[in-house]
């Protein structure tokens, strides 16, 4: 083996302490390390089925002192089974037109991304984002990335999620959607879409990133089941009724 050949050295890094997105009062530290280089994409294989995350070449977890409210969940694909809520979301949206995409900025994107925020997440870190850093999102990817695009019966774009594609599943790296249509549950019907792309790939899991006990804007993660959660010893089911804080308990 050459020295060029060896496998390069991964290198961690942990980020200053932030403001907690999540929980009040707390601050949020991460661990990460550049998927950029060769070798990246077999690399967050592994990572990803140990918690980690992606956000542009980047993945990270978190690394927060004192806390471990953040915990990685995942759906079994293969034996998931709406409960009468989510089968109703399915239904009511079997009009709209889903096509799969490569992860490619456009305008009618953007303008839709900004309404979500402005509407959804107005004190976010996202917001102000200029058309150039979205598509820097939607593009700098190292991995295999598609978009699911959503349009109404007249053709207008109404959600958007932004996935990976991995060995061993899908991974939901970030959704946003019309505020304006409530009533199609739009949010979850994206994951809803995962789970069955997921199922026609032969895909076991479907990565939902963190579960965060306490915070509403992760709750809905609860609905999808059967549901895995990270833990110290491997990943295990949740059983279903489980409290935030039993599963979320460092």
């Amino acid at each position: 083996m050459s020295i060029q050949d060896r496998p390069r050295p991964i290198s961690f890094m942990v980020t200053t302490e932030m403001t907690c997105p999540y929980l009040p009062d707390r601050l949020e530290r991460k661990i990460v390390t550049d998927l950029s280089a060769p070798g990246g994409a077999g690399l967050y294989e592994v990572l990803s089925r140990a918690g980690f995350r992606r956000s542009h070449s980047i993945a990270y977890r978190p690394a927060c002192s004192g806390c471990g409210a953040c915990v990685p969940v995942r759906v079994v694909a293969g034996s998931y089974r709406p409960g009468r809520s989510l089968q109703r979301v399915e239904n009511r949206n079997r009009d709209l037109v889903v096509r799969q995409l490569p992860p490619r900025r456009t305008a009618e994107q953007f303008v839709l991304f900004s309404m979500y925020l402005d509407s959804r997440h107005r004190d976010g870190e996202m917001v102000g984002m200029s058309f150039g850093e979205y598509g820097t999102m939607i593009e700098d990817s190292p991995l295999d990335t598609f978009l699911l695009e959503c349009r109404d019966p007249n053709g207008r774009l109404i959600a958007c999620c932004l996935a990976d594609r991995t060995r061993d599943g899908l991974s939901a790296v970030y959704s946003f959607f019309d505020p304006d249509v409530g009533n199609r549950s739009l949010g979850n019907f994206m994951v809803i879409r995962l789970i069955r792309e997921a199922q026609a790939l032969g895909l076991p899991f479907v990565y939902l990133g963190y579960w965060v006990p306490g915070s509403r804007k992760m709750s809905y993660k609860a609905r999808f089941r059967p549901l895995e959660a990270l833990r110290a010893d491997g990943w295990q089911a949740m059983p279903a009724g489980a409290r935030f804080t039993e599963i979320g308990s460092p």
